[in-house]
């Protein structure tokens, strides 16, 4: 059985809905520009899988977990997931995909530099790489599975020296999302004033991710306790794609080849 972190979200936990459906969004978003040959870097749980198989003439799934990868092979059979530890993604010739998605992994990517060149390598000409990842502008604390994050203009400026050409969007939310999302960061400085050697900025990640995984654990429950079916009435339409990076929640960015 499935251990769900924090980090990770589930569509199994009713306080992990915003989160949830937040995430699914980019999958929804993302299917204008999703045709021919897929590649998804960072499949997960398979959160969607669902919404691309129908848009591509071919998909492959990449995750690093195997214990993902066996389980989607089980709930879809016939589709090609495989487990890899990247960059750089070996096996995979140049030119060989017209689209590639990674939602929420470049975050976690020691190297982002070759995680984006290595993309660009294996997409097609006139292929398209759809990307998201937190803005930090609008993060409440440092998460230590993390290895870094971005305001738009940082991830825009690495982008713009691979891509030929870069879309910067985001992915927003309409007044019950942000709604959520104060009630969210009024209760994280709560806990915060704790931290008054700012501790979660100094201590080594490796450290800090059990108590980030309790305390925003009993966070997000306390959450969903206070505001009850206002947690779950969240979906993904109330998350909108925005033209302004700087207005969304996450980043969500095209990246093209010529």
């Amino acid at each position: 059985m499935a251990t769900y972190t924090t980090e990770i979200a589930s569509d199994k936990l009713q306080s992990d809905n915003p989160i949830h459906q937040r995430l699914l969004k980019a999958y929804i978003a993302a299917k204008p520009w999703v045709s021919g040959d897929l590649l998804e870097v960072g499949c997960g749980e398979g959160r969607g899988v669902e919404e691309l198989l129908p848009l591509a003439d071919s998909y492959i799934g990449l995750d690093k977990i195997g214990e993902v990868i066996s389980m989607l092979q089980g709930k879809f059979p016939g589709v090609d997931f495989r487990q890899a530890v990247i960059p750089p993604f070996e096996g995979f010739a140049d030119n060989s995909f017209d689209t590639i998605v990674s939602f929420q992994v470049i975050e976690h990517i020691e190297n982002d530099r070759l995680f984006l060149q290595e993309i660009y390598r294996m997409l097609k000409p006139g292929g398209k790489a759809i990307i998201s990842t937190p803005n930090n502008t609008h993060t409440l604390s440092r998460n230590p599975w993390h290895v870094r994050e971005y305001i738009p203009k940082e991830l825009i400026d690495l982008s713009a020296g691979i891509f030929d050409r870069v879309e910067a969007k985001g992915i927003g939310g309409n007044e019950k999302v942000w709604a959520y999302h104060e009630a969210n960061r009024a209760s994280v400085q709560k806990i915060m004033r704790f931290d008054i050697f700012d501790l979660q900025h100094k201590l080594p990640a490796s450290i800090l991710r059990m108590p980030y995984e309790i305390l925003n654990r009993l966070n997000r429950n306390k959450l969903h306790k206070q505001q009850g079916n206002s947690v779950l009435d969240i979906t993904h339409e109330d998350y909108p794609v925005v033209e302004d990076p700087s207005r969304g929640l996450d980043l969500f960015y095209i990246l093209w080849k010529k």
